[in-house]
Protein backbone atom coordinates (compact mmCIF):
# COMPACT_ATOMS: atom_id res chain seq x y z
CA UNK A 1 0.00 0.00 0.00
CA UNK A 2 0.77 3.48 -0.29
CA UNK A 3 3.16 4.81 2.01
CA UNK A 4 2.27 8.04 4.32
CA UNK A 5 3.22 10.07 7.02
CA UNK A 6 0.83 11.58 9.29
CA UNK A 7 1.76 14.23 11.77
CA UNK A 8 -0.70 15.00 15.17
CA UNK A 9 -1.49 15.84 18.04
CA UNK A 10 -1.15 13.66 21.54
CA UNK A 11 -4.13 12.74 23.58
CA UNK A 12 -7.02 13.49 21.16
CA UNK A 13 -10.02 11.46 20.05
CA UNK A 14 -10.14 12.50 16.95
CA UNK A 15 -6.19 12.31 16.30
CA UNK A 16 -6.89 8.73 17.51
CA UNK A 17 -9.42 7.99 14.79
CA UNK A 18 -7.81 9.38 11.98
CA UNK A 19 -4.73 7.08 12.85
CA UNK A 20 -6.79 4.34 12.96
CA UNK A 21 -7.79 4.61 9.31
CA UNK A 22 -4.29 5.17 8.66
CA UNK A 23 -3.20 2.43 10.10
CA UNK A 24 -6.09 0.43 8.00
CA UNK A 25 -5.46 1.82 4.56
CA UNK A 26 -1.26 2.36 4.67
CA UNK A 27 1.57 1.62 5.51
CA UNK A 28 1.71 4.56 8.05
CA UNK A 29 4.39 6.36 10.46
CA UNK A 30 2.68 7.82 12.57
CA UNK A 31 4.28 11.07 14.80
CA UNK A 32 2.30 12.64 17.29
CA UNK A 33 3.61 15.96 19.83
CA UNK A 34 2.12 18.89 21.64
CA UNK A 35 2.88 22.73 21.87
CA UNK A 36 6.36 23.47 21.79
CA UNK A 37 7.88 19.71 21.00
CA UNK A 38 10.68 19.35 18.38
CA UNK A 39 10.19 17.78 15.05
CA UNK A 40 11.55 14.38 15.46
CA UNK A 41 14.53 13.58 13.46
CA UNK A 42 12.23 10.15 12.07
CA UNK A 43 10.41 12.98 10.21
CA UNK A 44 13.41 13.95 8.42
CA UNK A 45 14.37 10.80 7.09
CA UNK A 46 10.71 9.71 6.00
CA UNK A 47 9.88 9.38 2.48
CA UNK A 48 7.43 8.44 0.49
CA UNK A 49 4.00 9.15 -1.00
CA UNK A 50 1.49 11.35 1.60
CA UNK A 51 1.96 13.56 4.31
CA UNK A 52 -1.22 13.92 6.71
CA UNK A 53 -1.07 16.97 9.00
CA UNK A 54 -4.28 16.44 11.39
CA UNK A 55 -4.52 18.88 14.44
CA UNK A 56 -0.38 18.56 14.36
CA UNK A 57 1.41 21.71 16.39
CA UNK A 58 4.18 21.66 13.60
CA UNK A 59 4.76 23.70 10.59
CA UNK A 60 6.04 21.30 8.52
CA UNK A 61 9.86 22.56 7.08
CA UNK A 62 9.65 22.76 3.08
CA UNK A 63 12.28 20.13 2.80
CA UNK A 64 10.15 17.56 4.48
CA UNK A 65 7.07 18.32 2.65
CA UNK A 66 8.92 17.60 -1.02
CA UNK A 67 9.65 14.27 0.63
CA UNK A 68 6.07 13.57 -0.30
CA UNK A 69 5.59 12.06 -3.88
CA UNK A 70 2.08 12.56 -4.19
CA UNK A 71 0.15 14.98 -2.05
CA UNK A 72 1.35 16.63 1.54
CA UNK A 73 -2.40 17.26 2.88
CA UNK A 74 -3.63 19.01 5.89
CA UNK A 75 -6.70 18.84 7.90
CA UNK A 76 -7.60 22.05 9.44
CA UNK A 77 -10.33 22.94 11.37
CA UNK A 78 -11.26 26.68 10.19
CA UNK A 79 -12.44 27.59 6.63
CA UNK A 80 -10.34 29.62 4.25
CA UNK A 81 -12.18 33.58 5.74
CA UNK A 82 -9.93 32.97 8.91
CA UNK A 83 -6.34 32.37 8.28
CA UNK A 84 -3.62 32.32 10.84
CA UNK A 85 -4.40 32.20 14.69
CA UNK A 86 -7.46 31.70 16.52
CA UNK A 87 -9.98 31.70 13.32
CA UNK A 88 -12.64 30.43 15.89
CA UNK A 89 -12.48 33.35 18.21
CA UNK A 90 -12.60 35.33 15.20
CA UNK A 91 -15.47 33.96 13.91
CA UNK A 92 -17.63 34.33 16.97
CA UNK A 93 -16.14 37.47 17.65
CA UNK A 94 -17.17 38.79 14.17
CA UNK A 95 -20.92 37.63 14.67
CA UNK A 96 -20.34 35.08 11.63
CA UNK A 97 -22.94 33.09 10.82
CA UNK A 98 -21.18 30.23 8.96
CA UNK A 99 -17.44 28.61 10.14
CA UNK A 100 -16.43 25.43 8.64
CA UNK A 101 -13.32 23.04 8.11
CA UNK A 102 -10.62 22.91 5.06
CA UNK A 103 -8.19 20.00 3.44
CA UNK A 104 -5.39 22.04 1.88
CA UNK A 105 -1.98 21.46 -0.16
CA UNK A 106 0.76 21.95 2.30
CA UNK A 107 3.38 24.57 1.72
CA UNK A 108 5.99 26.50 3.24
CA UNK A 109 3.85 29.66 3.96
CA UNK A 110 1.21 28.23 6.80
CA UNK A 111 -2.07 28.50 5.53
CA UNK A 112 -1.02 29.23 1.75
CA UNK A 113 -1.59 26.38 -0.24
CA UNK A 114 -4.34 25.19 -3.05
CA UNK A 115 -7.14 24.12 -1.11
CA UNK A 116 -8.65 20.70 -1.90
CA UNK A 117 -12.23 20.92 -0.08
CA UNK A 118 -14.15 22.88 2.15
CA UNK A 119 -17.37 21.50 4.69
CA UNK A 120 -19.38 24.33 6.27
CA UNK A 121 -20.17 24.71 9.81
CA UNK A 122 -23.23 26.86 11.04
CA UNK A 123 -22.82 28.59 14.28
CA UNK A 124 -25.78 28.84 16.63
CA UNK A 125 -26.29 31.45 19.15
CA UNK A 126 -25.58 30.32 22.01
CA UNK A 127 -22.26 28.98 20.46
CA UNK A 128 -19.16 29.43 22.69
CA UNK A 129 -15.69 28.54 21.42
CA UNK A 130 -15.49 24.72 22.81
CA UNK A 131 -19.11 24.39 21.40
CA UNK A 132 -17.98 25.64 18.17
CA UNK A 133 -14.74 23.81 18.17
CA UNK A 134 -16.41 20.35 18.92
CA UNK A 135 -18.62 20.35 16.18
CA UNK A 136 -15.86 21.72 13.69
CA UNK A 137 -13.73 18.82 14.60
CA UNK A 138 -16.53 16.33 13.55
CA UNK A 139 -16.97 17.38 10.28
CA UNK A 140 -13.11 17.64 10.45
CA UNK A 141 -12.90 14.23 10.95
CA UNK A 142 -15.94 13.43 8.01
CA UNK A 143 -13.73 15.22 5.71
CA UNK A 144 -11.08 13.42 6.59
CA UNK A 145 -12.70 10.20 5.59
CA UNK A 146 -13.80 11.30 2.49
CA UNK A 147 -10.40 12.31 1.01
CA UNK A 148 -9.18 9.48 2.47
CA UNK A 149 -11.27 6.67 1.05
CA UNK A 150 -10.68 8.82 -2.67
CA UNK A 151 -6.76 8.18 -2.30
CA UNK A 152 -7.34 4.53 -1.72
CA UNK A 153 -9.46 3.91 -4.67
CA UNK A 154 -7.00 5.84 -6.56
CA UNK A 155 -9.45 8.74 -7.28
CA UNK A 156 -8.08 12.20 -7.99
CA UNK A 157 -8.18 15.00 -4.88
CA UNK A 158 -11.01 17.58 -5.84
CA UNK A 159 -9.50 21.16 -6.58
CA UNK A 160 -11.56 23.94 -4.50
CA UNK A 161 -11.80 27.61 -6.13
CA UNK A 162 -11.96 28.55 -2.68
CA UNK A 163 -8.79 31.14 -2.00
CA UNK A 164 -7.69 32.34 1.57
CA UNK A 165 -8.23 35.44 2.76
CA UNK A 166 -5.49 37.64 2.61
CA UNK A 167 -6.01 38.81 6.29
CA UNK A 168 -4.29 36.47 8.43
CA UNK A 169 -4.50 37.12 12.08
CA UNK A 170 -1.35 36.26 14.58
CA UNK A 171 -0.84 35.30 18.22
CA UNK A 172 -0.41 39.35 18.99
CA UNK A 173 -4.24 39.96 17.30
CA UNK A 174 -5.63 37.29 19.41
CA UNK A 175 -4.39 38.79 22.52
CA UNK A 176 -5.20 42.20 21.79
CA UNK A 177 -8.83 40.50 21.64
CA UNK A 178 -8.67 38.61 24.25
CA UNK A 179 -7.76 42.39 26.16
CA UNK A 180 -10.49 44.53 28.16
CA UNK A 181 -9.93 47.99 29.32
CA UNK A 182 -12.66 49.25 31.94
CA UNK A 183 -13.76 52.03 29.63
CA UNK A 184 -14.93 49.29 26.90
CA UNK A 185 -18.85 49.22 26.08
CA UNK A 186 -20.49 46.39 28.06
CA UNK A 187 -21.55 44.64 24.35
CA UNK A 188 -18.12 45.27 23.48
CA UNK A 189 -16.83 43.13 26.30
CA UNK A 190 -19.31 40.31 26.60
CA UNK A 191 -18.61 40.05 22.42
CA UNK A 192 -14.58 40.28 23.55
CA UNK A 193 -15.38 37.87 26.31
CA UNK A 194 -17.33 34.95 24.52
CA UNK A 195 -14.68 34.89 21.64
CA UNK A 196 -12.07 34.00 23.80
CA UNK A 197 -13.47 32.29 26.79
CA UNK A 198 -12.42 28.48 26.78
CA UNK A 199 -11.56 26.33 29.81
CA UNK A 200 -8.94 27.73 31.98
CA UNK A 201 -8.03 30.27 29.26
CA UNK A 202 -9.93 33.55 30.12
CA UNK A 203 -9.69 36.89 28.85
CA UNK A 204 -7.79 39.38 30.64
CA UNK A 205 -8.65 43.15 32.02
CA UNK A 206 -6.07 45.64 31.86
CA UNK A 207 -6.52 48.43 34.55
CA UNK A 208 -3.44 51.23 35.25
CA UNK A 209 -0.84 49.40 32.94
CA UNK A 210 -1.39 46.04 35.15
CA UNK A 211 -3.12 42.60 33.53
CA UNK A 212 -5.85 41.04 35.86
CA UNK A 213 -7.64 37.42 33.83
CA UNK A 214 -10.64 37.04 34.63
CA UNK A 215 -12.06 33.78 36.72
CA UNK A 216 -13.49 31.29 34.36
CA UNK A 217 -17.03 31.21 34.53
CA UNK A 218 -17.00 35.10 34.56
Amino acid sequence: MDKLLFLGKVNDHYVDEAIDFCHNHFNATVILGDWGDPLPPSAYQWRGEYIISYLSRWIVPADILGRAGKAALNFHPAPPEYPGFGPVNWALYTGAREYGVTCHHMAARVDSGDIVDTMAVAIRPDDTVASLLDRAHVHQLGMFYYIMRLITIGRDLPRSDKKWNSNKRTRRDLDKLATLTPGMPEQEMQRRIRATSYGSWQPKIKICGREYRLSNGN
